[in-house]
């Protein structure tokens, strides 16, 4: 059997997949927030219009959603497929989201107070 064009083992194109499967399940999440606030119910987990026991809110089934994304990208990590280590990278790209974020008012100080406290660290 011949190799796959794209060069990836099984095991990194299951892993990349299940890393798909996972960023679309946080878009589905963040939507039915936009859709609906963070403190809304599925229909099915309500009872006379309140949430059953256990019932989870649009923002608990995001974090849920969020913890599995993160479970995925540490396998991806430890795998070698990705390096999410460097947090100066990370800090660059808060900066460059920021840049066009428009309601961001308190990230924005706080990154600009991270800044300048790295700056006087130096």
């Amino acid at each position: 059997m011949t190799a796959p064009a794209n060069g990836l083992s099984p095991a990194e194109a299951e892993r990349l997949a299940m890393l798909a499967e996972e960023c679309g399940e946080v878009i589905q999440a963040v939507t039915k927030i936009l859709r609906h606030g963070y403190e809304s119910f599925h229909p099915n987990d309500l009872f006379k219009g309140h949430p059953k026991p256990g019932a989870k809110s649009n923002r608990e089934r995001l974090e849920d959603e969020l913890d599995d994304l993160r479970a995925v990208l540490a396998l991806c990590e430890e795998e070698a497929d990705i390096d999410l280590s460097l947090d100066c990278e990370i800090l660059a790209a808060i900066d460059r989201k920021l840049t066009y974020a428009h309601h961001q008012d308190g990230a924005r100080a706080r990154a600009e107070l991270d800044h300048s406290a790295e700056e006087g660290a130096i």
